[in-house]
């Protein structure tokens, strides 16, 4: 049965080659003063930050400079982005990137009128921001996330060695996004990669779990053999502009909220695979792949006729002839096997962790209850041990 629910997406995309010239639409909506939110310097030496720059002068726009955005943002470049954004009255955070930077962009934007310590209000304790919030845009560089439309924020603090993400209400979407695939084409292999593991296993969070058999099951179908598709090309030409363009429209609808409407949704692979990069610091969408088959593997028994549907509609396993359990096992197979073409870490040893921190790793999961089975912090044990 299609549960209740209400559906609600404030972003607004502007997709495609020329879609950078729409930036010139969305900055007179705001204020003086930007704070220009970016990583390591790839859009530096692509040109990209150099016409970002034009368009924000043109409109007559003062910069904040918020550089050095990474992989996994930590609380300590939260509070610099909060004080840069406080010393400076920032008026509108654009965010030029993949889901970090967009990711760190939201966090920042709850955070700036925030009075209390935002880690311990927003990712310790969840709760929902009472303070004015900055207005985010953003510039996407790698498909993976779907951050670009959606109110997530992942944060992560080494020193108590905990990755955790806040999905935020509506108000914290980013108000634009602009997404041109071929921003996406300078992204190293394995990273382009990663990017399409995150999406699949987005898809896959919201897929296996509750109620079956409705219309957010049918358009994750076709969600990921749509990825799939894709996917196989860019990994042999990854400027092919028509795979990358598929790709990066996927990863936005994967995680824009849509296919969650009237789902419980289980998330449990990321609640792993988000503490195993609070160890190894990881990218995040191998620490998904590294996990995911061990997980699907011991919860497949729970949800047997989803896996079997996965297997027949997505990898076109035929049934003839076989029980259940053959079929579903055979589909996560040709899912290992796409994987493995992906190039994806499939062991999380490949990342770094080691027997030493398996018990710690299952401490630091958090333990939701919307998939096929709840899992105790002994089956998560046993699931890294299997990840190894």
């Amino acid at each position: 049965m299609l549960g209740n629910f209400s559906y609600k997406n404030a972003t607004k995309l502007y997709f495609g080659d020329e879609s950078l010239q729409y930036l010139n639409e969305e900055l007179p909506k705001y204020g003086k003063t930007v704070q220009l939110i970016y990583g390591g310097g790839s859009i530096k030496k692509n040109g990209l930050y150099d016409e970002i720059v034009k368009i924000l002068k043109d409109n007559g726009k003062e910069i904040v400079e918020d550089g050095g955005v990474m992989p996994n943002p930590t609380v300590e470049k939260l509070y610099e982005g909060i004080r840069l954004a406080r010393e400076h009255h920032s008026d509108l955070l654009l965010a030029v990137g993949g889901g970090s930077c967009c990711d760190y962009a939201k966090a920042v934007s709850v955070s700036v009128h925030c009075e209390e310590d935002p880690w311990e209000k927003y990712y310790l304790r969840f709760e929902e921001p009472m303070c004015e919030i900055l207005p985010v845009g953003c510039v996407l560089t790698m498909a993976g996330t779907g951050s670009e439309m959606n109110a997530g924020a992942v944060i992560t603090n080494h020193a108590q060695k905990l990755k955790i993400g806040h999905v935020f209400g509506e108000e914290v979407m980013p108000k634009f996004s602009i997404l041109n695939p071929k921003y996406t084409f300078s992204l190293p292999l394995r990273q382009m990669s990663a990017g399409i593991y995150d999406i699949f296993n987005h898809i896959c969070e919201q897929y296996f779990s509750g109620e079956d058999d409705n219309t957010s099951d049918y358009i994750a179908e076709g969600l990921m053999k749509s990825l799939i598709h894709s996917s196989l090309i860019a990994v042999k030409n990854p400027e092919d502009y028509e795979a990358r363009s598929n790709i990066m429209w996927t990863a936005t609808w994967a995680l824009n909220t849509l296919i969650s409407r009237g789902k419980s949704t289980d998330w449990m692979v990321h609640m792993i695979g988000q503490s195993v990069g609070a160890y190894t610091d990881a990218t995040h969408g191998m620490t998904l792949s590294a996990v995911s088959l061990p997980y699907y593997r011991t919860i497949m028994p729970f949800g047997l006729k989803k896996f079997v549907r996965f297997a027949e509609e997505v990898w076109n396993v035929s049934a003839d002839g076989k029980t259940d359990e053959t079929i579903a096992e055979e589909g996560l197979q040709a899912m290992e096997n796409w994987m493995k073409q992906m190039g994806v870490a499939l062991h999380i040893a490949e990342l770094g962790v080691t027997k030493e921190m398996i018990n710690g790793i299952a401490e630091g999961t958090i333990l939701l209850r919307g998939g096929y089975k709840t899992l105790t912090r002994q089956d998560i044990v046993s699931i890294l041990e299997k990840s190894m």
